[in-house]
């Protein structure tokens, strides 16, 4: 199997406002726009937007998950909390911290009930630290 890319889709009770949140508070950049649907993209990565009620979703479906978290790692977490943690309508439901288990993270409420872990990776514990696979 040839895999030319892999990507979530996160349904949205409100495509515009969810996408909006992932462009102007990360960065994304719209590749396809439509009322129902739409794609972005930051640098290699991708993200899209679909109405939960859209005739596309299988019947019985188009409930929002709930428990969904998306990891984001970056290089200066540091610097991103700094920048979002002070911004309207930002809610921070974990606030910095670093796990033994190798990162150092915060998460954001985003829309739909989605969390937005946003993570750089730092040396685990001792304890965690064989936990690691070499590739």
């Amino acid at each position: 199997m040839a895999v030319t890319s892999l990507y979530p889709v996160l349904m949205s009770r409100d495509v515009e406002a969810a996408a909006s949140f992932y462009r102007d508070l990360i960065g994304f950049e719209t590749t396809f726009e439509s009322d129902w649907y739409v794609s972005l993209r930051l640098g290699d990565y991708e993200l899209a937007i679909l109405a939960h009620d859209h005739p596309t979703v299988p019947s019985g479906y188009g409930e929002l998950p709930r428990g969904v978290i998306v990891n984001l790692e970056v290089g200066d977490v540091d610097g991103v909390h700094n920048r979002l943690a002070g911004s309207a309508g930002v809610n921070v439901v974990l606030p910095l911290r670093d796990e033994d288990f190798g990162q150092r993270h915060f998460i954001i409420a985003a829309p739909d009930g989605v969390l937005l872990d946003i993570i750089e990776p730092v040396a685990p514990s001792e304890e965690y630290a064989d936990a690691y696979v070499q590739a």
